[in-house]
């Protein structure tokens, strides 16, 4: 599998394409905006879009979802339906952030812990982790030893739980009894910012390292 990063948005969010080697097959992950952009990388790489991955309902992350799938034609897939309010109240997210035109669509796969998602010969596991918003999810490689969080977990940092039904605990216990147990090696993209490992953040990310939290 191969991966492309693309910072979308003025909240500059990492959409991540995911893509079957072999078939050529892709999968978008948070398309947020700039749909134009994300086109363009699907074609420069000449691939063929196959679904669209949602990590969680906040406008950054799935505020392009409604147009991306009008043009490519796929599903969407995810997040988990406990972000269904996020995802219903895409309007409202949009005048609150003054960014225009931005639509709620209606999954066509509800994702939930211990799901798999497939394209091409590319099988990623689900993980179900709460905190930052109820329903977030977490896309996980096995094979790669790749993971695309979300807004679980930052280099050095952590999601904000200051949304509604946003929860602190929760979230410290969606990375470290879901996402650590993976292994110290797994590197992962967050929803903003560098990659990292999960190895690092263990050991200093200070809102984890007991410094903060």
């Amino acid at each position: 599998m191969r991966y492309a990063i693309i910072p979308v948005t003025p909240f500059e969010q990492n959409c991540t394409v995911f893509w079957c080697e072999k078939t050529r097959q892709a999968a978008i992950i948070d398309p947020g905006g700039d749909v134009d952009r994300i086109v363009g990388l699907l074609e420069q790489e000449q691939l063929t879009p196959a679904k669209i991955l949602v990590t969680h309902g906040h406008l950054d992350h799935a505020g392009g979802v409604a147009v991306l799938a009008e043009l490519t034609g796929v599903p969407i897939e995810g997040p988990h339906e406990d972000d269904r309010f996020w995802i219903d109240g895409m309007p409202q997210q949009s005048k609150m952030f003054g960014v225009p035109g931005v639509r709620s669509f209606t999954p066509d796969r509800w994702l939930k812990d211990g799901d798999t998602v497939r394209f091409g010969d590319v099988e990623l596991d689900v993980l179900h982790c709460p905190g930052h918003t109820p329903g977030h999810v977490v896309f996980f490689h096995t094979a790669g030893r790749l993971a695309q969080v979300g807004d679980v977990l930052f280099q050095g940092s952590i999601g904000r739980t200051d949304f509604p039904r946003g929860d602190h605990d929760t979230l410290i216990r969606s990375i470290k009894e879901r996402l650590f147990p993976l292994g110290d090696d797994v590197e992962f993209i967050p929803g903003h910012g560098p990659m990292s490992t999960f190895g690092d953040e263990r050991r200093y990310n200070p809102f984890l390292s007991g410094r903060f939290g």
